[in-house]
Order: C-alpha cells, then sequence, then structure tokens
C-alpha cells in the first residue's frame, strides 16, 4: 500500500469511490473532481493497494476562509495555495478496504503536509457518527455547522490546530 498524489488519469476512479462512499446529493461529481485536480492537485492524495489500484483517498484547498462553506465544495478555484487553513472536502476508502487504516495513513499525512507547510491547522465537515474517529487524530468539534448543509445534513466542523 502507498501514498500518492492524485492524476487526472485517477479521475473516474476518485469519482466512482466518491459515489460509492456517499449517497446522491452529498457525493462530489466527476466534474467537481476535474476542477479539484486542475485546481489543487497537490492537495489530493490517493492510496493505493499493492497492484496501484486507487482504494481511497482525500482531498481539499487552502484558503484564508477559516470555516468550510458549500460553495468551497462547488468552487475549486477558491482555492489560495497561501492560505492559512488546509480544508479536507473527503477521506473516502471503499468498503471492502475499511478497518485496515488506510484513510488514517492518508489523514496523517494531510495533517502533516499542512504542517509541513506552516498552515495554521486543518478542518472538516463530517456526520455525528464520525466526531470520535476525528477526536483521535486531535480534531475539536465545533459543533453542527453553520456554513454546509450538503445533501441536507447535518455536518458538524472539526478543526485541529496545529503548533
Amino acid at each position: 500500500m502507498f501514498i500518492r498524489k492524485a492524476k487526472q488519469s485517477d479521475l473516474d476512479r476518485i469519482a466512482e469511490i466518491e459515489s460509492i462512499c456517499f449517497p446522491q446529493g452529498q457525493a462530489a461529481g466527476r466534474e467537481a473532481f476535474r476542477d479539484r485536480l486542475c485546481s489543487f492537485s497537490d492537495y489530493f492524495m490517493v492510496m493505493c493497494d499493492e497492484y496501484g489500484k486507487v482504494v481511497s483517498f482525500i482531498n481539499g484547498f487552502t484558503t484564508d476562509i477559516p470555516d468550510l462553506t458549500d460553495e468551497m465544495y462547488k468552487n475549486a478555484y477558491m482555492h489560495d495555495k497561501n492560505g492559512t487553513w488546509q480544508m479536507v472536502f473527503g477521506l473516502c476508502t471503499l468498503p471492502e478496504y475499511r478497518q485496515r487504516g488506510f484513510a488514517q495513513r492518508l489523514l496523517k499525512e494531510f495533517i502533516r503536509q499542512a504542517r509541513l507547510q506552516g498552515r495554521k491547522g486543518v478542518v472538516l465537515t463530517c456526520k455525528q457518527q464520525l466526531i470520535t474517529y476525528y477526536e483521535k487524530f486531535g480534531f475539536v468539534s465545533e459543533g453542527v455547522s453553520r456554513s454546509s448543509f450538503i445533501g441536507e445534513v447535518q455536518w458538524y466542523q472539526m478543526r485541529l490546530v496545529l503548533g
């Protein structure tokens, strides 16, 4: 298993994984991922199995805006390479590859990268049942998001402030 930066040639696989991990209305579409790969490919990582097949991914851009908003998911060009906050738009692993530490390894690498780049921290939104998962990495729940309503689901904003 290995981590690498995502490439345009991964686009269809990434969109497929997203559609498996999130229901319609919550999943980003192929075009959104195409825009993300064009705009902030340095902040888009994939985990590959021993055969090089993408089985998990993480992505998100950097910005000076401290809270994650629905507009960010839709507009990849809001990315600011000098932004102080690293956003996480998605952390997805195919069901048959879960419980093997892939998501954990991707998230730790994303955090490590943000730290090396001098970001203030990392921000994500998640459903309530995942709050304790992200707390294991040092994220703190800021409660129900006031800026994210994708799929008409209640999202919780979480923040990891980096030293």
